[in-house]
C-alpha cells in the first residue's frame, strides 16, 4: 500500500489585496500540508504545479519555502512536483533550484517509483497551441499502479481546454489516475477507467472560492482511494444585503454586526432598491470592527449609472487587474514585461534596464516567438467563477478525517462506512497562458530594433499605469514550435535576475495599475 498527499496551486507569494498578512497566509497553508504529511508519515507529497504565484518569487518566499521543505526532507518524505504556468520560465525555475538542494524532484516521462507499488510520471504545463504534436511518450514501468501528475484544465471539468481522453488513449503507459493542478476547485471524475482528480488550491485566491480549501490523500492499494482533507485557512465572511426602499448604509452596518469579523476577509454584496451606499464607508466600518480586509460589491443599477458602460467591483481589485491584462491579449514578451513592472521584486529605478536586457536576450537568442500576440482562445482566466464544496465536507483539518472517498473505477464507487464523493457543479479558477508563435526567419535587424522601440514604449506607458490596447506591442506571425513533454521544454520567458542588488520588497506603487485604468 502507498499513501501520498496530492496538493497544488499553493501560490506562495501572492499578496492578495496588497496585504502582507494575506501573503503570509499562503505560505502558512503550504506549511499545514507539509506538517500533515509528516504527522501522517505518508510515502510522498505530490505537488501539481503553481507552488509560487510569480515566476520570480521573492527571497523571503523562497527562504520560507526552503525551511518548510527541509522539515519534509528530515522526515524522509520526497517532494515530487511538476511546473505550473505561474512559475514556468525559459531557462529554469524554482523546482530546478530545489532539486539541486536535495529538497524536491521534478517528475518527467520516466517512472519515479514509490514503494515499488506506484510509478509516478510528470507532465509540466503546456500552452494549448503546443499540445497538438505532443506524443505522450512515457518510459515503461513495473509497478502495480501508475499515475500522471500534470497542470492544466482537463475535461470533463468546466472551462477545460485539454482533452483527458486524448492523453489517456495516446499515452504509452496505462494510468490508473491523473493527479492534477490548475483548477482551484477540488473534484473527482473517471475517464477511460482512470480517476481524474483536482486537489484544489490551499488558500483562496479570489472571493469566488467560498468552499473550504484543502488537498487530497490518495491511497494506491488493490484499488485507488481518494479522500479530501480540509485546511484551517483565513476565514472569509460573505455578507449579502438586500436593501429595501429607504434603507442604506445603516442597514448594511447592522447586518455586519451580526457576524464575527475578527481577522477575516469580509466580502459584502449589496442588492435591492435602497439608497446609494458608499463602499469606502462600509469597508472602514468592517475593518474598525476587526476585519483584516473588507470589499464591497454593489450589484444594483442606479439611475445615474444606466448609461455608463463600465462595471467596477470592489470585491477583488487584484482580480480586476488580472481580468484587464487578459483582455489585452498580450504577447509572451509583453506579459512578462507587465509582470516585471507590477512585481515587488524589481525597484522602479531598475525596471528600464531589466526590461531592455530581457528583450535583448530574447532577440539575441532568436526567441522571436515571444512577441506574438496571445489569442483569446488560448488565454486562461485566473479567478472567475464560484465553487461549491462537496457534500459531507468537514472543517476538521486532521489527516484522519475524510471529506470524500473513491475507489477504483472498476469497483463499487461507494465504500462501506465512508461517505462517497458527490460531484458538485465545478468552477474553474485558472491562470494566464503565455501561448506564443512567430516566424522569425526573415526578421531583419531593423525589425529587431523596432521591437525594442515598441517594448520601451510599452514599458514607459506601463510605469505610468496607463496601459491600454492601443499602446501594447503585439509583433509577429505564426510559426511551428516543436512541442515536447521532456523537462527541457520551456515555453515562457527568461528568468534573468541580474538587477537584484536594488530589489526592494516595499516597492513603490508607482508601477502598479490603478482602477482608473479599467
Amino acid at each position: 500500500m502507498t499513501r501520498v498527499i496530492h496538493t497544488g496551486d499553493t501560490h506562495i507569494g501572492y499578496q492578495q489585496y496588497h496585504s502582507q498578512i494575506r501573503r503570509e497566509d499562503f505560505l502558512n497553508a503550504f506549511n499545514q500540508v507539509i506538517t500533515d504529511a509528516c504527522d501522517a508519515d505518508v510515502d510522498a507529497v505530490i505537488h501539481a504545479g503553481d507552488l509560487f504565484h510569480d515566476r520570480r518569487p521573492s527571497l523571503t518566499d523562497l527562504l520560507g519555502t526552503i525551511d518548510i521543505l527541509r522539515d519534509l526532507r528530515e522526515a524522509d518524505i520526497p517532494f515530487l512536483a511538476v511546473v505550473g504556468n505561474h512559475e514556468s520560465t525559459r531557462h529554469g525555475q524554482w523546482l530546478d533550484l530545489f532539486e539541486r538542494l536535495g529538497l524536491a524532484e521534478r517528475l518527467d516521462n520516466s517512472p519515479r517509483y514509490i514503494n515499488d507499488n506506484l510509478a509516478l510520471y510528470g507532465l509540466d504545463h503546456v500552452p494549448p497551441s503546443r499540445r497538438e504534436e505532443l506524443a505522450y511518450e512515457f518510459n515503461p514501468h513495473e509497478a502495480t499502479h501508475a499515475a500522471l501528475v500534470s497542470h492544466g484544465l482537463f475535461t470533463p471539468f468546466a472551462h477545460a481546454d485539454w482533452e483527458t481522453e486524448t492523453v489517456l488513449t495516446t499515452a504509452s503507459v496505462d494510468f490508473d489516475a491523473l493527479l492534477l493542478g490548475d483548477n482551484h476547485a477540488p473534484g473527482v471524475e473517471t475517464v477511460e477507467d482512470a480517476w481524474v482528480t483536482y486537489c484544489g488550491s490551499t488558500e483562496r485566491t479570489s472571493t469566488a472560492e467560498e468552499s473550504a480549501r484543502g488537498y487530497n490523500l490518495v491511497t494506491f492499494d488493490t484499488d485507488v482511494d481518494i479522500r479530501r482533507r480540509s485546511l484551517e485557512t483565513r476565514p472569509f465572511v460573505f455578507v449579502s444585503v438586500d436593501l429595501a426602499t429607504g434603507e442604506g448604509t445603516e442597514r448594511v452596518c447592522d447586518r455586519l454586526r451580526e457576524y464575527d469579523l475578527g481577522d477575516a476577509v469580509v466580502v459584502i454584496e449589496i442588492t435591492g432598491d435602497g439608497d446609494s451606499v458608499p463602499p469606502a464607508t462600509i469597508e472602514t466600518f468592517a475593518t474598525d470592527h476587526g476585519a483584516l480586509v473588507a470589499r464591497v460589491t454593489d450589484r444594483r443599477e442606479h439611475p445615474e449609472e444606466r448609461n455608463i458602460d463600465t462595471t467596477v467591483s470592489f470585491a477583488d481589485p487584484d482580480a480586476a487587474v488580472e481580468q484587464r491584462i487578459r483582455e489585452l491579449d498580450l504577447s509572451t514578451a509583453a506579459h512578462d514585461i507587465d509582470t516585471m513592472i507590477r512585481s515587488d521584486s524589481i525597484s522602479d529605478s531598475n525596471i528600464r534596464n531589466t526590461v531592455t536586457e530581457e528583450i535583448s536576450e530574447l532577440l539575441n537568442n532568436e526567441s522571436l516567438d515571444a512577441f506574438t500576440q496571445t489569442s483569446s482562445a488560448d488565454t486562461n482566466t485566473f479567478d472567475k467563477t464560484t465553487s461549491t464544496s462537496p457534500e459531507g465536507t468537514q472543517s476538521d483539518s486532521s489527516i484522519l478525517s475524510a471529506d470524500y472517498t473513491t475507489n477504483s473505477p472498476s469497483s463499487n464507487k461507494e465504500t462501506e462506512n465512508h461517505t462517497p464523493f458527490v460531484q458538485q457543479p465545478q468552477s474553474t479558477v485558472k491562470d494566464d497562458d503565455t501561448d506564443t508563435k512567430i516566424d522569425s526567419d526573415d526578421m531583419s535587424n531593423d525589425e529587431n530594433m523596432d521591437i525594442i522601440a515598441d517594448t520601451n514604449r510599452f514599458t514607459n506607458i506601463s510605469q505610468d499605469a496607463n496601459t491600454d490596447t492601443d499602446t501594447t506591442a503585439n509583433i509577429g506571425s505564426d510559426s511551428n514550435a516543436e512541442p515536447s513533454i521532456d523537462r527541457t521544454e520551456e515555453t515562457e520567458l527568461s528568468d534573468d535576475e541580474s538587477d537584484t542588488s536594488e530589489t526592494d520588497e516595499s516597492n513603490s506603487a508607482s508601477s502598479q495599475f490603478t482602477m482608473e485604468d479599467f
